[in-house]
């Protein structure tokens, strides 16, 4: 088999808004102000910094405001917020965004239980969102959640997120994302469906937020990467990625940013990112929030470490 991957990658890093809204407590405003500012020394191109939902649906991120006027900001790094809703980005225009997040799951079931919304009026309530920002000239992107498959309804038709895409697409969106959200996606279902929807809308980026409940995410990438994404998202030692559901599932996996530029390097694909300063840049984050790094990589299995290993051992033996 031949896959067509590219020569360079985007990588978003959702951390400080995914990773630490299902936090089991709340992490300091000067905290995250300084885990921002170290992802930003590390030269990440793309940083969601935080959301403007309503701070009684995510008190957690209560101190959006305050964390974008207190950053460090790094020329060339996007910092982006999660709008919700119009609300949220009319909040998002009182401070310096470099790009509004707007959010739909594509699971109609899911969106009426948890948003008390249809998927008509999600999709209403999102393009308003976009019109705000482009208002203002801030770039938007669209995330679509549930796009493969869904705890209620199971697998998702590809047919019902390219609708959902042609309608945010005939209102003017042109970026979008889609994520597993919970993780389980297959390879083969998340190479056909970006395939169709980078050849039915040309105009159009996409973006792949990576989610490893089921073990499958190295697979999904290489699949994304081989189907033309523009970008990959991952979350710093593989925090978050908790799903609201009628009792929280807990954490599902976020795919560790460190793992992902480890990956991405060693396939030969560029993303302006040195991988052995993302894992230090990955313990460094641990010790702020007092938590271990989820990932292969800060937990030693480079190939680095693993050459060290072997040049201290000359007797290893397979067991």
């Amino acid at each position: 088999m031949s896959l067509s991957l590219p020569q360079k990658m985007v990588v978003a890093e959702v951390g400080p808004r995914d990773g630490l809204q299902s936090f089991a407590g709340w992490i300091d405003t000067d905290t995250k102000v300084a885990m921002i500012d170290r992802l930003s020394d590390l030269g990440l191109p793309v940083i969601e910094v935080s959301s403007f939902a309503h701070p009684k649906a995510v008190p957690h991120l209560r101190d959006a405001e305050e964390v974008f006027e207190r950053i460090k900001r790094r020329p060339g790094t996007v910092y982006r917020a999660l709008v919700p809703n119009a609300r949220g980005a009319q909040r998002g225009t009182k401070v310096r965004v470099d790009e509004m997040l707007g959010l739909i799951t594509i699971s109609a079931t899911y969106t009426r239980k948890n948003q008390n919304m249809t998927i008509d009026e999600a999709i209403a309530q999102n393009l308003k969102s976009f019109r705000i920002a482009e208002a203002r000239s801030i770039p938007f992107v669209m995330a679509l959640g549930m796009a493969f498959w869904c705890a209620y309804e199971g697998l998702i038709p590809e047919d019902n997120v390219i609708a959902v895409v042609r309608r945010l697409h005939d209102g003017g969106v042109r970026r979008f994302y889609l994520a597993g959200s919970l993780g389980m996606e297959d390879p083969a279902h998340v190479n056909r469906l970006f395939s169709r929807l980078v050849e039915l809308f040309p105009d159009s980026a996409f973006g792949f937020h990576i989610h490893n409940l089921a073990g499958m995410a190295t697979a999904n990438i290489l699949a994304a990467l081989d189907a033309g994404v523009a970008w990959l998202e991952g979350a710093i030692c593989g925090i978050g990625g908790g799903i609201a559901m009628p009792t929280k599932l807990g954490s599902v996996g976020n795919f560790p940013t460190e793992d992902l530029v480890a990956m991405l390097d060693e396939m030969g694909i560029a993303t302006g990112i040195d991988p052995e300063q993302a894992v230090l840049a990955s313990h460094e984050i641990a010790r702020l929030l007092r938590i271990e790094p989820k990932s292969h990589r800060a937990n030693g299995a480079t190939r680095k470490s693993v050459s060290e290993l072997g040049a201290h051992n000359p007797d290893m033996r397979y067991s």
